[in-house]
């Protein structure tokens, strides 16, 4: 009677955790209509007129395409945050042995600047670890962080931050931070970092660095100074009508901390829920992840604006989901789409940029390219 009761039980959790995908599948090929109750205002910002870039924030949505920021544009009555950019190209986003690649390889090339093999983080295709624009800030003197919504072992964090062979190794791949020297950081996955299997408590760990490591907002939200290691949640930070304009804040956050450094900063920020619903086929969430990047992009960029000095660069790893456009009312902030895949495409993805050096970024050109202007623009 046990043995029958494990193998129902286990039943069940393999049923349900094929829920997503199978939901996901039910939509596919289905239009689905989504209008934006409540557009949010966009102002107008004038671009810093000076040349020197002493600070860069690197902004992704994961799985982020220009379908993606059309359809959000649509939905918000004909503005985003995006619009604001001086300069736009297009990233080609295939990895080192697959066309199409994932947010492990994806995120590397950006991260490192070398194509990597589909699943790997910080490595190259031979699993030597490769030094990330985080670590070129800090050797360099500068100060470096990132901010996400996601668990921070995902793919696009530890591309900056860890070194492994598969994403997949996370118990592994946490660990990293322990020894990785940024300045700041900000996302979920607290349920790795303690209580874990090897007996490590990272947090300790951390704090035996210097870091300070609140595991809320409000308890971060007092802190102005000095290395932070914020891990709010046990997994992932909660959908954006729960956490409301979080990303926003710890960008915020993250940028008046970092900004303390007379040399300067580099800060990734990441939407990454974006990727989830993309994966999911749920236009609904997935608008309101991209409405939540967006914002939070505007927010990054009225800093950057007033500072001058600060080169913001908005792009994505891939595109999830194959997103169509097919009908829509611009004056209703009606979409009407349709997605293909539940996986990622091959599509090239856009880059944006604002502020002094953004015309480096034109043009069609390899997602590595983005690591090495950077780099050039910060004189890495």
């Amino acid at each position: 009677m046990k043995k029958t009761m494990i193998l129902v039980v286990g039943a069940l959790f393999a049923l349900t955790s094929l829920f997503p995908a199978a939901q996901a599948q039910s939509r596919r090929d289905k239009e689905q209509t989504y209008v934006l109750e409540n557009p949010y205002d966009v102002r107008k910002l004038i671009p810093p007129t000076g040349k020197k870039v002493k600070n860069v924030i690197l902004m992704i949505g994961d799985g982020m395409s220009l379908m993606h920021v059309y359809s959000a544009w649509t939905a918000n009555r004909g503005k985003l945050w995006l619009d604001n950019c001086q300069a736009v190209g297009l990233s080609k986003t295939y990895c080192a042995n697959r066309l199409i690649t994932d947010s492990g390889a994806g995120g590397t090339a950006i991260a490192t600047g070398h194509k990597t093999n589909y699943h790997m983080v910080g490595v190259d295709p031979d699993g030597k670890p490769l030094e990330s624009l985080t670590s070129l800030a800090s050797k360099k003197g500068k100060g470096s962080g990132i901010a996400v919504t996601c668990r921070l072992w995902d793919a696009t964090p530890a591309d900056f931050c860890c070194h492994n062979v598969d994403r997949d190794q996370e118990a592994e791949i946490v660990a990293d931070y322990v020894d990785c020297d940024i300045d700041y950081a900000f996302g979920g996955g607290a349920k790795l970092f303690e209580n874990r299997a090897d007996g490590r408590n990272l947090f300790q760990e951390l704090r035996d660095k210097g870091y300070k490591t609140p595991r809320s907002w409000d308890e971060l939200s007092s802190i102005t100074e000095g290395k932070v290691f914020c891990v709010t949640d046990s997994v992932d930070t909660p959908v954006p009508a729960v956490r409301g304009d979080l990303l926003a804040r710890a960008a915020l956050k993250g940028i008046e901390i970092l900004d303390k450094n007379p040399n300067g900063f580099f800060l990734m920020v990441e939407g990454s829920q974006l990727d989830d619903y993309g994966h999911f086929n749920d236009l609904d969430m997935l608008m309101q992840e991209t409405h939540d990047f967006d914002q939070t992009v505007g927010k990054v960029m009225e800093w950057a604006a007033k500072d001058g000095e600060t080169l913001v660069v908005v792009t994505a790893d891939h595109e999830t989901g194959g997103l169509t456009l097919v009908g829509g009312d611009l004056n209703e902030g009606k979409i009407v789409c349709k997605f293909s895949t539940g996986d990622h495409s091959g599509v090239m993805v856009p880059v944006y940029a604002f502020g002094p050096g953004s015309e480096q970024f034109t043009g069609i050109f390899e997602n590595t390219d983005i690591f090495w202007k950077i780099k050039k623009l910060l004189n890495l």
